[in-house]
């Protein structure tokens, strides 16, 4: 009856125009061609007695062939199983790697154009004899196609396995590693479905530190989402946010997958039905919400006009008004240049942000300070104004010194714009987030926004002849205002460094420093020339800013800040080590992709109580990373009936077994441990 189930769908897939030909491209089906052959290998031919054995379903397609993920996609099927089993064996569910996309006629598909393994667990009971034969026989039927025909194929693979040790071959073991790392890890946490109208939220717990690329959601059913349809990714804190729209008839309740984040790697969890906090559905796209996302965008940029790396700036261009005089028509011209500035700067970079985004990237607001080369540039930039403000040079062009122009307005805005993006304020982030999750043009409204936020005071100030008339007459005070400007300025540059060493550590930071070292002694000699009424006295400057520039776009994110040390990393051999010393030990097993497990590190493991008493007890710690799927690690998490992190296990002295800690820990729990 399968077998004909299949034909039937083939013949399926020929109607909905799956395969509008059958020899203009892709080999033709020769009749009782295998054209994905198979093969059964178990991990171990000596399983042990009231153990388990990892068996290998390995498939080489041909060459123009696919075979199917569990979940076909559009147009395809799964492959099913049929064991024969000695009695008292059993076999678990059969466990895919991570599949491709193919798009065909509209129609999209999760499958396997290269070659890939299907692992299945076969669970032996105890009691066995070693020596016994354990025959074993799996019928396979599976669909496998080209771009212009299916063809439904079937094979019977059996192989005979003797109870024994369990002894694992090393070239086996490689094999095997190999095939384990394509699958998907386990994500400890579930995600949160919503579905509104003709759209899903998809809410998956992902540390903002993950680096996700080319995300791609793919759903372990069909009924949840359109197959076919692109997907958007956003980031909301320690939440990925994937939009997608909804399966032509969807079928609601909870659903599982994997989230491809790139490479083949895939994380697998789980979603409930829920609401998703900050992400509105289709419906959300309204007029009303992208004004009041506008407003707040608006609101945000005004409030920024008041941290320390926007107002000596806005302060400076304010006065130069002052200076200047009453000209109506000169004021108005200088206003509507610097908010040209402003807004060009903003909405540039909300389009580099959206294209990001619409690549795969997790990128948020100031996504361009996660590259130290950029925090390296902009603290030269803040440093060079601060040394101008405090009166170590006079730089001449009007984005500094404050004199008029439209051109140096507008030079002065964009300036503003581009100082401002490692400053945040109230109303920005509600504001913002909104404005990645709406239509595009909607989006760069928001980012427009923003930018009239930053110039409104410039604006008021300068079509508004009652607020210029307020302002103080030019005199011997503004040098000492300058001055005093120069002390945020100062501080937001101090600020650059410490994000700069966080993100390229001390040899970093070193080097930051250095480069504004030397740019502050260019500038120094620059205004000694100035003062000296020397020709060309903007050639230090010059020639110093051109060498820390070049110094600090050499700097390099720091290696990612390891948890584990060669004492503390994981590894059998260490853990039996210390046990025969008598030690206790504590061993957790972790993941950057992991939030469960961060929230567990800094709530209770990285606790100094926590330190402290380990110390106190001479409690022996351990890690294991599985960020990147090792697989040895991953037998070692199989082995304590656990599919994924996080494994925390306490080994008390002389104790056979390891007590397996909740997955929630609290800091006495663990203060406790060795006492």
């Amino acid at each position: 009856m399968r077998g004909w189930f299949y034909i039937l769908m083939t013949a399926l897939f020929m109607v909905m125009g799956y395969a509008p030909a059958m020899a203009e491209s892709g080999p033709p089906a020769a009749p009782g061609a295998i054209h994905l052959p198979m093969r059964l290998v178990p991990e171990s031919a000596t399983p042990a007695a009231g153990g388990h054995v990892t068996l290998a379903i390995a498939a080489t397609p041909e060459k123009g062939w696919h075979g199917y993920w569990k979940n076909g996609g559009d147009a395809g099927l799964p492959t099913e199983a049929h064991w024969t089993l000695p009695r008292g064996v059993t076999a678990g569910e059969l466990r895919y790697p991570v599949p491709g996309r193919l798009k065909i006629a509209g129609l999209m598909n999760y499958v396997y154009e290269r070659p890939f393994a299907l692992l299945v667990d076969l669970n032996l009971p105890a009691g066995l004899a070693r020596g016994t034969a354990l025959p074993v026989s799996v019928k396979l039927d599976y669909l496998v196609c080209t771009d212009t025909i299916c063809v439904p194929e079937s094979q019977t693979l059996s192989t005979t396995l003797t109870v024994g040790d369990g002894a694992v071959a090393p070239a086996t073991r490689a094999e095997f590693d190999r095939w384990r790392a394509a699958l998907p890890r386990p994500l400890g946490g579930d995600g949160v479905i919503e579905t509104k109208g003709k759209g899903v939220r998809i809410a998956i717990p992902l540390p903002a530190s993950v680096a996700v690329k080319d995300a791609y959601f793919f759903p372990d059913r069909s009924g949840v989402i359109d197959h076919a349809a692109p997907q958007t990714l956003t980031r909301n804190g320690d939440q990925l946010i994937l939009a997608i729209p909804a399966a032509a008839v969807p079928t609601p309740g909870p659903v599982s997958g994997v989230l491809s984040i790139g490479e083949g790697q895939g994380l697998a969890f789980a979603a409930k039905p829920g609401a998703i906090a900050g992400a509105g559905g289709d419906a959300d796209h309204g007029v009303g919400a992208v004004a009041l996302a506008f407003l707040g965008a608006v609101l945000g940029g005004l409030l920024l006009n008041i941290m320390p790396c926007v107002f000596p700036i806005l302060s400076l261009k304010a006065l130069s008004l002052a200076r200047g005089g009453g000209d109506e028509r000169h004021a108005r011209a200088e206003a509507l240049a610097y908010t040209a500035g402003v807004v060009l700067v903003c909405v540039g970079l909300g389009v580099i942000l959206l294209a990001l985004r619409a690549g795969g990237q997790s990128a948020g607001w100031a996504f361009q300070l996660q590259d130290p080369r950029v925090i390296g540039v902009l603290l030269l930039l803040v440093a060079g104004i601060a040394f101008n403000l405090a009166g170590l040079f006079e730089l001449p062009t009007p984005a500094f010194a404050g004199r008029s122009g439209a051109m140096g307005a507008f030079a002065t805005g964009a300036l503003a714009a581009f100082v401002a993006t490692p400053c945040s304020g109230p109303f920005m982030a509600g504001a913002l987030g909104a404005a990645l999750v709406l239509p595009a043009a909607a989006a760069l409204a928001v980012f427009a926004g923003l930018g009239i936020g930053i110039a409104l005071p410039f604006i008021a100030i300068g079509f508004v002849p009652a607020l210029r008339r307020r302002l103080p007459k030019p005199g011997m005070w503004m040098v000492r205002l300058r001055h005093i400007l120069s002390v945020p300025m100062f501080l937001t540059a101090l600020a650059l460094a410490w994000i700069l060493g966080q993100e390229a550590g001390v040899t970093g930071m070193t080097l930051g420093l250095a480069a504004a070292l030397l740019a502050s002694l260019g500038f120094w000699w620059t205004g000694l020339r100035q003062h000296g009424g020397k020709g060309r006295a903007g050639w230090p400057a010059i020639a110093a800013l051109v060498l820390a520039v070049a110094i600090v776009v050499t700097v390099k994110p720091a290696a990612a800040v390891a948890r584990t040390t060669a004492d503390t990393a994981f590894s059998e051999a260490k853990l039996e080590d210390l046990r025969k010393q008598g030690r206790p030990v504590f061993a957790y097993f972790t993941a950057d992709w992991c939030l469960s497990c961060k929230v567990n590190e800094a709530a209770a493991i990285e606790r100094s109580s926590v330190r402290d008493a380990f110390a106190r007890n001479k409690v022996a710690v351990l890690v294991g990373d599985w960020t990147d799927g090792d697989p040895v690690l991953g037998r070692f998490i199989e082995r304590h009936n656990r599919a994924g992190v996080p494994l925390y296990l306490y080994y008390a002295p002389g104790a056979k077994e390891p007590q397996v800690l909740p997955q929630v820990l609290t800091p006495s729990m663990l203060e406790k441990l060795g006492a």
